[in-house]
């Protein structure tokens, strides 16, 4: 049996234990990209108005990602765990051999999870998110859910970004109570 298999074969992670572990996560994430946007702010200067933008949308966007790899890519690549992980049990192993991920598939997954939500906002470029109808709210939910729901479209119940990241969420056994 191969390492590949093993991991097949070890419990999968449920939808509800990984978003709590991300809601945990949020916690730490909301107060770092604060942060990032503070910073740029601090460069670019404050605006006498909310519709003016001070900061360019791709120093925002850009920055964003860099916080989200560096934070993700941190606790990954020391433990293969987040925070919130770490409260719920998970562990994110490569399923090249069952060990740490690499800096390039941290990339891929944060990447590979955010794109859904991204190509979510897309409609509302073209319609007020105020006013938008029913069915464009419909669509975009559907839309920025298909990350995580594509795990139930394969047999080895892998996530969207687990696919493209070569990556695998698995359930660490309890402590033993000593």
């Amino acid at each position: 049996m191969s390492d590949t298999d093993d991991l097949t074969n070890q419990s999968r992670v449920p939808l509800w234990r990984h978003l709590l572990a991300m809601v945990y996560d949020l916690f730490l994430v909301i107060p770092l990209l604060m942060v990032t946007s503070a910073i740029l702010v601090g460069i670019h200067g404050p605006t006498d108005s909310a519709a003016v933008r001070s900061v360019p949308a791709w120093q925002q966007w850009g920055l964003t990602y860099l916080a989200l790899m560096g934070f993700y890519g941190t606790f990954w690549r020391k433990n293969g765990q987040t925070l919130g992980m770490q409260a719920w049990r998970i562990k994110l192993v490569s399923m090249e051999d069952g060990d740490r991920v690499t800096w390039s598939q941290v990339a891929i997954r944060v990447i590979g999870a955010s794109t859904p939500f991204i190509v979510a906002l897309l409609p509302y470029l073209f319609f007020d998110i105020n006013n938008a109808g029913i069915a464009i709210y419909l669509a975009t939910g559907l839309i920025a859910s298909s990350g995580f729901t594509w795990r139930y479209s394969n047999a080895r119940r892998l996530y969207l970004h687990d696919q493209l990241s070569g990556t695998s969420l698995t359930l660490v056994p309890p402590r033993k109570k000593r």
